[in-house]
C-alpha cells in the first residue's frame, strides 16, 4: 500500500469510503455475465472537469491581538498542538494566480454547476465535453472522484465521467486471457478532448473558480483540508503508475476480471484505470497531467 493510500486510511473520514454495493471502476464485467459498459478512467475528471470548477481561496487575514494591560497579569494561551493546528498548505492556489494563470482583471463566473459547465464548454477544445462527463453535481462528483482515486475503488454513484462506449475487450490465446488489443480505442473520444484542451485556459478557469471545489472538499468531511493539495497528491499518485508489460494478463475467478499480476491487482482504482488505458494512451495522459501539475503547484510551502 502506498504512502498516499495509507495516509488517507489513517486521516480521512469514512464518508470517502463508499458502499461496496456500487459498481467499482477497478472491476470490468465479462461479456457473458451482465456486462454493463465499462467505466472510463476517472482521472478524466481531473482534466475535463476538475480544471474547470471552483474559485480562488480568500486571503486569510490575521489580526494581531493587542498586548494585555500591564497592570493585569495573564497567562499566555498554550500554543496549538500539531493535532489542533490545520496542516500547512503546500500548494496555494494564489501562487498559480500570481504566476498569470488567472489575472485579477478576469471576471469570476458564478460558482454554480451550470455556470462552471458552461465555462468549461466555452474553452477552446471544450465543445462536446457534456457528452463525456456527468453533468449533475459536477463539483461534488469531481471532488469525490479525485479523493477516492488512490483507494481500492470508486463508487459509480459519484463518478464524474460517463462510461466508455462498448464492452471491455479481452483477447484469449491458448486459454490465457489478456486486455484486448482493441480496448484502448474505446477511450479515443476522451483522449481527443484531453489533447484539444489548452492547459493554460483550463487551469485559469480552475483557479478563478476554486472556492466551490474547496467548499465541496470541506463538505466531504475535511474541514481543515486544502483541496488543491489533495489534487496534486493524486496527480502524483497517477503519474507513479508503472508501465505494465504487454499483454496485460487477466484472471476471471468469478464474474469480474482481475489482474493476473498480484502487484497490479493490489494497485489503487486510479492506477488500475491508467493501466487499462494501454501504454500509448497512458503516456499521453501522463504528459497532460504533468502540464496541469506544473500549473497548479507553482509554489510549494516547505514544512
Amino acid at each position: 500500500m502506498s504512502d498516499l493510500t495509507q495516509s488517507a486510511a489513517r486521516q480521512e473520514p469514512a464518508l470517502a469510503s463508499l458502499p461496496l454495493s456500487d459498481v467499482d471502476i477497478d472491476n470490468e464485467r465479462s461479456a457473458a455475465a451482465r456486462p454493463p459498459p465499462s467505466r472510463a478512467p476517472l482521472f478524466w475528471g481531473l482534466a475535463l472537469i476538475g480544471l474547470a470548477a471552483a474559485a480562488i481561496v480568500a486571503w486569510r487575514m490575521q489580526a494581531a491581538a493587542p498586548p494585555p494591560p500591564a497592570a493585569v497579569a495573564e497567562t499566555a494561551p498554550a500554543p496549538a498542538t500539531p493535532a489542533d493546528a490545520p496542516p500547512a498548505i503546500r500548494y496555494p492556489i494564489d501562487a498559480a494566480r500570481a504566476a498569470g494563470e488567472a489575472p485579477a482583471t478576469t471576471p469570476e463566473p458564478p460558482a454554480g454547476d451550470a455556470s462552471l459547465l458552461a465555462g468549461l464548454m466555452a474553452l477552446p477544445g471544450g465543445a462536446g465535453i457534456d457528452r463525456l462527463i456527468v453533468t449533475d453535481n459536477v463539483v461534488h462528483r469531481f471532488v469525490a472522484t479525485i479523493d477516492n482515486l488512490p483507494r481500492a475503488s470508486v463508487a459509480s454513484r459519484v463518478m464524474a465521467v460517463r462510461p466508455a462506449e462498448g464492452a471491455f475487450a479481452v483477447d484469449v490465446d491458448d486459454g490465457r486471457t489478456s486486455i484486448g488489443r482493441g480496448n484502448p480505442a474505446r477511450y479515443a473520444p476522451y483522449l481527443r478532448t484531453l489533447q484539444a484542451l489548452d492547459t493554460a485556459p483550463l487551469v485559469a478557469l480552475y483557479v478563478r473558480t476554486y472556492p466551490a471545489f474547496q467548499q465541496a472538499y470541506r463538505d466531504l468531511g475535511y474541514p481543515n483540508g486544502y483541496f488543491n493539495d489533495r489534487l496534486v497528491d493524486v496527480i502524483d499518485h497517477l503519474l507513479a503508475t508503472p508501465d505494465a508489460p504487454e499483454p496485460v494478463m487477466l484472471l476471471q475467478p468469478r464474474v469480474l476480471y482481475e489482474y493476473a499480476n498480484p502487484d497490479l491487482e493490489a494497485r489503487s482504482a486510479g492506477q488500475k484505470a491508467m493501466l487499462r488505458l494501454g501504454p500509448d494512451n497512458a503516456r499521453q495522459v501522463k504528459a497532460k497531467l504533468k502540464e496541469i501539475r506544473a500549473a497548479i503547484a507553482r509554489s510549494e510551502r516547505k514544512p
